[in-house]
């Protein structure tokens, strides 16, 4: 069995679900870890014999986690949907902190199949900095970085970078934030700098962005091409299909062994040279978008790679 935990209505998953269900495996289920609150849809019992343990799956009916032999860890942490509303916020975070909670435990208590990939591995890769720092270790060139809430070190750093330099967020929040290029440091008050830390990074010229899906094995790339410092913020520009070279899957596979993970979405700059210069990975990043514009099978190879995870154990 596979089991897909991510937030109702995530295209990735019910692309990926239906098509394992069509290449022959009907046994893939999605679990919406966001719609557990106002329902019976959890049991599971620790420490003593209680019968069965079962989730109510998107369609309605229950599975073992204890049977399940993959977990694709697609969105497993999100704020429940409540068919009621709460009148008190301090007991909405109580249901959505036990809901999560109780969701967790169920994984850790009863799982004992493949990881894709494991929650700790999963929140331990997602620190980009921590990241950066094992991509250098595999031999990629990393951007020169600081982080810092210090308006003087800001402005050393833009004198070593030759006055090119991009701040972009730590962690981040729910909506997507654009990273910027800093024109001037010295137009941000001390009280914005000291406000939060932020990354600041040498901006690495050239037009040429990969993002590149890493899972198994395999990389699938798509090649985006625009002048735009944030390719994310402009899909019409032009995208197509890359093939990745050995040795780049090889480095990229390292990195992702080493973040203890079994798949990435990685982001990735060409310098005008050809070098690849290591950005970040994304544990659970968004990769369906690029089908239809590059035309490779993106959710095919990646629903394939989930049935042999699963018949391998078997």
């Amino acid at each position: 069995m596979i089991a897909i935990v991510t937030v109702r209505n995530d295209v990735h998953a019910v692309a990926i679900c239906g098509q394992v269900r069509r290449l022959g495996y009907p046994d893939c289920h999605i679990i919406e870890c966001d719609q557990l609150a106002q329902g019976r849809n959890i049991h599971y019992a620790v420490g003593v014999d209680a019968g069965r343990d079962w989730v109510l799956t998107s369609d309605g009916s229950p599975i073992a986690i204890s049977q399940t032999r993959v977990i694709w860890l697609r969105r497993p942490r999100a704020n429940q949907n409540l068919n009621t509303p709460l009148t008190e916020e301090d007991g909405y975070h109580l249901v959505n902190n036990d809901c999560r909670g109780a969701l967790s435990g169920y994984l850790a208590t009863h799982f004992r199949g493949k990881w894709i990939s494991h929650p700790e591995a999963t929140f331990r890769a997602s620190d980009k900095l921590y990241q950066q720092e094992v991509a250098r270790a595999c031999g990629f060139r990393v951007p020169k970085t600081i982080v810092t809430q210090s308006a003087d070190e800001v402005g050393k750093f833009f004198l070593e970078c030759d006055g090119k330099v991009i701040v972009k967020t730590v962690v981040g929040a729910d909506l997507t934030l654009e990273t910027k290029k800093i024109a001037d440091p010295s137009f941000f008050s001390d009280e914005a700098y000291s406000a939060s830390p932020a990354i600041y990074q040498e901006c690495i010229e050239g037009t040429k962005h990969l993002r590149l899906l890493n899972f198994g094995d395999r990389s699938m790339c798509g090649l985006i091409e625009t002048d735009n410092l944030d390719w994310r913020m402009h899909l019409d520009e032009s995208i197509t299909p890359w093939k990745v070279p050995d040795d780049l899957n090889r480095r990229v596979r390292m990195v992702i062994e080493r973040l203890g993970l079994e798949m990435g979405i990685v982001d990735i700059k060409l310098t005008p040279g050809g070098e690849p210069v290591w950005l970040e990975v994304n544990p659970q990043g968004q990769f369906i978008f690029l089908e239809p514009l590059t035309g490779l099978p993106f959710v095919e190879m990646f629903s394939r790679y989930l049935i042999e995870e699963a018949t391998s154990l078997a």
